[in-house]
């Protein structure tokens, strides 16, 4: 059980990646009315757990987790983001989880994009990899509610309805990437990708992305 409480510990709201200072996008969705209500919300994280970063960060930490070497994934994960921004979050993200990992379990980690730390993180402990992928793609999810019950307003009770309706999605999705390789990487979430490249230009912000 203690590689359960590490899991958990690493996608707690409190180990320090900064994960709540990014809305992935969803700030400029909010400002635009393309996400206006709950609905919405689970909408705009249900593509991007099926066709956009959701899906290919959960498939980048399973191929880390297999890998030897990750700096090619290191290169392709770097490739995959679409602007200043959404390379920002998977690399500072990354530098801190890298940074904290490697100092609380003692383990060779250098900065990295987070999903290609976390999976490497995970196989320097022999951590198991299906609840690992689980709590990754949760933590993702969890993380744009958290910023849609800011932003929209949403409540907190409305919030959890959310995460609770997306959970056999994240369920599906994770136990997908557990089985998938990098020859299937790719996304197909072009209004999340527009989203964080306008959000660059967007006059006032709360979120880094």
């Amino acid at each position: 059980m203690i590689s359960l409480q590490v899991l958990t510990s690493w996608f707690s709201p409190s180990y320090p990646v900064g994960a709540y200072s990014y809305s992935h996008g969803l700030e400029w969705a909010i400002e635009d009315n393309t996400v206006r209500n709950g609905e919405d919300l689970q909408g705009w994280i249900s593509d991007l757990l099926a066709f956009g970063a959701g899906r290919s960060d959960a498939i980048l930490v399973a191929e880390a987790y297999r890998s030897s070497d990750p700096h090619d994934l290191m290169e392709l994960a770097d490739a995959l983001t679409p602007c200043s921004e959404r390379h920002l979050e998977t690399m500072a993200q990354g530098t801190a989880f890298a940074r904290t990992t490697a100092a609380v379990w003692n383990i060779p980690l250098e900065p990295m994009p987070y999903p290609v730390a976390v999976g490497t993180a995970a196989r320097a402990l022999a951590l198991p990899l299906q609840p690992l992928l689980m709590l990754f793609v949760q933590a993702f999810a969890a993380n744009i509610v958290s910023a849609g019950v800011r932003l929209i307003p949403l409540g907190q009770t409305e919030g959890q309805k959310t995460t609770a309706r997306l959970m056999p999605l994240i369920e599906r999705v994770a136990r997908e990437a557990e089985e998938s390789t990098v020859a299937t990487l790719g996304s197909m979430s072009t209004g999340a990708d527009l989203a964080s490249m306008l959000h660059e230009t967007q006059y006032t912000r709360l979120y880094r992305s």
